[in-house]
């Protein structure tokens, strides 16, 4: 996190293109601690930043971030659920292991880095 240095979801999965995004975590059944997603738009957007949780069988921390790097929304996503839309544009949604959402809130700064 920009805020503090801390690195929020060190195994994320940078995914850019419709197909990987398309993908997501359909049919998984378990995420590890660390893990997780950053499903990446072109530009802020409400409706193209929406996720669904069809096909989905565990709970996921869903995180909107601005491309500012703003939190703008964060909610725990229930399996089977059709529509999560965040209150607020975003570029990025990064989707992760449930505890992920104690650590962030909103307001908060987030930067993408490449970790080796």
């Amino acid at each position: 996190m920009a805020d503090s240095g801390d690195v929020l979801v060190p195994r994320a999965r940078w995914c850019a293109s419709f197909g990987s995004k398309l993908r997501g975590f359909t049919f998984r059944r378990m995420l590890e601690p660390g893990e997780g997603l950053v499903l990446v738009e072109s530009k802020d957007s409400r409706s193209a930043t929406a996720i669904h949780m069809f096909f989905v069988f565990m709970d996921l921390a869903v995180i909107w971030v601005n491309d500012a790097g703003l939190v703008v929304d964060v909610a725990l996503a229930r399996p089977w659920r059709p529509a999560y839309v965040p209150k607020a544009p975003a570029r990025y949604v990064i989707e992760a292991n449930p505890s992920t959402l104690e650590r962030v809130q909103l307001g908060d700064t987030l930067a993408f880095v490449v970790l080796d």
